[in-house]
């Protein structure tokens, strides 16, 4: 079965640990080895910018983007780039997975248009608008007091911008005013790569109910997370929580706004799914569970490929 998965963090981790391996085999999560065992068709790379520890956003994103090129042009007879769904078929027909590139951290834009116009056009299909500090987008979910702290006059003129070039918009770890001022505004599908449901884990990171049914009617999708802090109680990434999340969200939101966002190797606890080879234990559980083929096939891949056909340009 294919595999479309929205986020990880793998070419932050590549760059930071220069001992860790490459993108064909490393000692992370995900590698095109483990993709290619794993059935993926897709795969959504973050460039994750952490601005405590960079002295200029954009400088730290364009490193990290000039590193995606450097593996995936290393590697370019398994794994090439995609910016939309028609790159992505062609890649499928070549036997190639695709590669999409988002950044993670809106600061990388800096507040200047500009720099959204260049990363566009260096590739970046996708921009997760805050991680956890707030900056010239708006407030993150990270404290209580950003809870009710939502966009710049600079964010909803980015939300415009980016519906008008075809661009996702990523609203895990946005504040919740954040979420509906991002619901309010777009005119096309929006997505929250890597987030959970909050009735089931009661986190900040999490969607509410609300959240989730406002999330489904616009057509946009959220990435089951595989974090164990936005999953249960356990310590660990429990599969059978994410099946507890993912059967909330059908009977919530439905089933199609269902996708996988695993937050590979950006992730602070053991999984039991370790590494995006190991997908058909999500799988087995689901079946297990009565969710039928279709529906698998849906959470699996088929949603996020519709978001990305109605809305990539």
């Amino acid at each position: 079965m294919n595999i479309i998965d929205l986020h990880c963090d793998t070419i932050y981790l590549l760059e930071q640990e220069k001992k860790g391996g490459n993108l064909y085999k490393n000692n992370f999560s995900v590698d095109i080895e483990k993709l290619k065992r794993g059935g993926s068709l897709a795969q959504f790379f973050a460039l994750f910018i952490d601005k405590s520890e960079c002295k200029d956003a954009k400088e730290s994103c364009i490193k990290l983007m000039d590193r995606f090129y450097s593996e995936i042009n290393q590697y370019s007879d398994h794994i090439s780039l995609a910016r939309n769904f028609q790159e992505m078929q062609e890649n499928k027909d070549k036997g190639k997975i695709s590669a999409f590139l988002t950044i993670e951290g809106g600061e990388a834009l800096k507040g200047d248009m500009e720099n959204l116009y260049y990363f566009f056009q260096n590739g970046v299909r996708l921009i997760t608008l805050t991680w956890n500090y707030p900056n010239e987008i708006g407030f993150s979910s990270s404290k209580d007091e950003y809870v009710d702290k939502g966009l710049t006059f600079f964010g909803t003129d980015l939300i415009d911008e980016m519906n008008r070039l075809g661009m996702l918009i990523d609203v895990s770890h946005l504040s919740d005013r954040g979420f509906y001022e991002v619901a309010d505004r777009t005119k096309i599908p929006f997505i929250a790569s890597h987030s959970n449901a909050r009735e089931i884990k009661p986190h900040r990171r999490n969607l509410t109910d609300t959240m989730i049914k406002v999330l489904s009617e616009k057509g946009g999708v959220m990435g089951i997370n595989f974090y164990s802090d936005f999953l249960g109680d356990s310590h660990m990434g429990m599969v059978k929580d994410m099946v507890a999340h993912i059967k909330h969200i059908r009977n919530v939101g439905g089933i199609d706004c269902i996708a996988l966002g695993s937050d590979f190797d950006g992730i602070g606890s053991p999984v039991e799914i370790e590494d995006i080879s190991q997908m058909d234990k999500l799988i087995f559980a689901l079946e297990k569970e009565g969710f039928s083929f279709d529906e698998m096939e849906r959470i699996l891949y088929k949603n996020a490929q519709r978001v990305i056909r109605d809305t990539l340009k």
